[in-house]
């Protein structure tokens, strides 16, 4: 008797330890009864009938990367390009991952690759090296409208790696040196254009600052020679007034004035050492005794104005 409870109790043990199910945080385990999927087990603890139900599928249900080997695709201009893409999927509904299709990882590969083949066959090489961001976005409508049945979501497909053909890639290379020392012969005649330009303008400025500058001498020469002829006509006229009023006797003294200056001048010039005067003696005794002879006439008429002799000035 003690012997059968003993059994009894070790098969209702095994029977919870075999009916206890813990899942980790991350996947979910899809339960089969006789064979036929019936619940899904989240993470945590759970209880299956043991014997009868069984786990099917442990599905993983973080966001996991597929990466899409390298394959060589012909583009619309017919250039032979290799082609190396990533894929970003997450698991929505673990039941259909599991049951509507036989090999997940590799239905989704193969329908990448298709996809691919079918996007950038239809572009040129030029649209397929500029426009991958165009490429990625078919791809991933596409993937994730083909993948939608199987209980996925696709987050990102991206093109990882485009290699062109050697003689293209050197054919592209010469093309964007050519590219570049057009840009740089551009940028060096324009900036030559740009220096003559200010260069003209300099000049141009210049040359209207020294007509500006000829102009206002002139202007201030003219009338340096306008002040000159007035001054040289007042003179000439106080001359005249004077010739007026005294006769001979002021005209011979204006000339003894001027004949004494041009003596003294040969008489004080370093080249000068010998002087020969073109006149007599007895003219310029002349000369001088008209100079006396106004002298005296001022003394007599400063004694007959003011009553005593005419002081010096």
């Amino acid at each position: 008797m003690g012997g059968v409870l003993i059994l009894l109790v070790g098969l209702v043990v095994v029977y919870v330890v075999t009916g206890v199910r813990v899942v980790r945080q991350g996947y979910v385990y899809t339960i089969e009864r006789l064979g036929k999927y019936t619940i899904t087990a989240q993470p945590g603890l759970n209880l299956i009938v043991p014997f009868v139900d069984r786990v099917g599928h442990k599905v993983n249900m973080m966001e996991q990367v597929l990466d899409i080997p390298g394959q060589e695709i012909i583009t619309r201009d017919n250039a032979m390009v290799g082609v190396d893409a990533i894929v970003f999927f997450q698991v929505l509904d673990a039941a259909k991952a599991a049951y509507e299709v036989s090999n997940l990882y590799l239905a989704v590969s193969q329908l990448t690759t298709t996809n691919l083949r079918t996007v950038m066959g239809s572009m040129d090489l030029d649209e397929t090296l500029s426009r991958r961001d165009d490429i990625n976005a078919r791809l991933l409508t596409v993937v994730d409208h083909a993948t939608s049945p199987w209980g996925l979501k696709i987050t990102r497909v991206e093109i990882k790696d485009i290699r062109p053909p050697a003689d293209i890639s050197n054919a592209m290379a010469r093309q964007m040196k050519a590219e570049r020392e057009k840009r740089a012969q551009v940028l060096e005649a324009e900036g030559l254009r740009a220096s003559e330009i200010l260069r003209a303008e300099g000049q141009k400025q210049a040359q209207i600052l020294e007509a500006e500058g000829r102009r206002e001498a002139a202007f201030r020469d003219a009338e340096a020679r306008e002040r000159a002829a007035e001054a040289e006509a007042r003179a000439t006229q106080v001359v005249s007034e004077a010739i007026a009023s005294s006769g001979t006797q002021a005209l011979n003294y204006f000339v003894a004035q001027k004949y004494v200056e041009a003596v003294q001048q040969f008489a004080t010039s370093p080249n000068a050492k010998t002087i020969l005067f073109p006149v007599e003696a007895t003219q310029l005794i002349g000369t001088l005794g008209g100079i006396g002879e106004l002298i005296r006439d001022g003394v007599a008429g400063g004694t007959k104005d003011g009553g005593k002799p005419a002081g010096r000035a």
